[in-house]
C-alpha cells in the first residue's frame, strides 16, 4: 500500500513539474497505474488528445488516476473529457498546490472516487451577450446541460446552480462543507 502510494506521488511530482503556458494533457503508463494529468486551460482538442493518450496506453491497469491542476476553459470540452475519464474508469485528485477551477469541476466531477488535497473554486463562465437576465436566460439554452452532467455524475445538481451564483469575474472557493454538500468528496 504504501509502495503504491509512493509510486502515484513520484508519477505525480514528474507529472506536474513540466508545466507550460498551453493547455497539457499528458496520459503514462507505469507500473500498473494510469496517470492522466490535466492542467492550463482546457481548449478544443483536448478530448481528442485525451482519447490519443488512452488509446496509446491499452490494456489493464491496477489504478487509472487523472491529476487535476486547471483553471477551466471550454464547459462542453470539459463534459466530453469528464464523460470519457467516468467510462474508463478514473479516479481523480486536485494535489497539494493544485487548483481546479471553472470548467475543471466538470472533470473533479467525473472522478469515481474524488480526492482532494488542494483548492476546488467556482468561476461563472461569461455571458456572450453580457450579464443581463436576457442574456442569462439564451446561455442556459446550451447544447449541454451542466445539471444533467452532475446528476450523470453522482453530484449534487444544486452545484450547476451554484456555477452561476458565482459572482462575474470572481473565484468562489468551495469549503470543505461545501465539497461534502454537492458531493464531491
Amino acid at each position: 500500500m504504501i509502495v503504491q502510494r509512493l509510486r502515484v506521488a513520484l508519477i505525480a511530482t514528474t507529472l506536474f513539474s513540466a508545466m507550460t503556458v498551453q493547455a497539457q494533457v499528458e496520459v503514462e503508463a507505469n507500473a500498473g497505474l494510469l496517470a492522466v494529468k490535466i492542467s492550463e486551460e482546457i481548449v478544443p482538442g483536448d478530448y481528442e488528445k485525451l482519447l490519443q493518450g488512452l488509446r496509446a496506453n491499452p490494456g489493464q491497469h491496477k489504478r487509472k488516476v487523472a491529476l487535476l491542476d486547471s483553471i477551466g476553459g471550454s464547459a462542453p470540452e470539459a463534459i466530453r473529457m469528464g464523460r470519457l475519464l467516468r467510462e474508463t474508469g478514473f479516479e481523480v485528485l486536485v494535489p497539494s498546490g493544485g487548483l481546479c477551477q471553472g470548467s475543471c469541476i466538470y472533470l473533479l466531477a467525473a472522478g469515481k472516487k474524488r480526492t482532494i488535497n488542494g483548492h476546488v473554486a467556482l468561476r461563472r463562465p461569461p455571458f456572450p451577450a453580457g450579464d443581463s437576465a436576457l442574456a442569462q436566460a439564451a446561455h442556459g439554452r446550451q447544447p449541454f446541460s451542466p445539471a444533467t452532467y452532475f446528476r450523470d455524475m453522482g453530484v449534487d445538481v444544486r452545484l450547476a446552480e451554484a456555477i452561476y451564483q458565482a459572482p462575474p469575474g470572481r473565484l468562489h472557493l468551495l469549503s470543505k462543507e461545501d465539497l461534502a454538500r454537492y458531493r464531491l468528496r
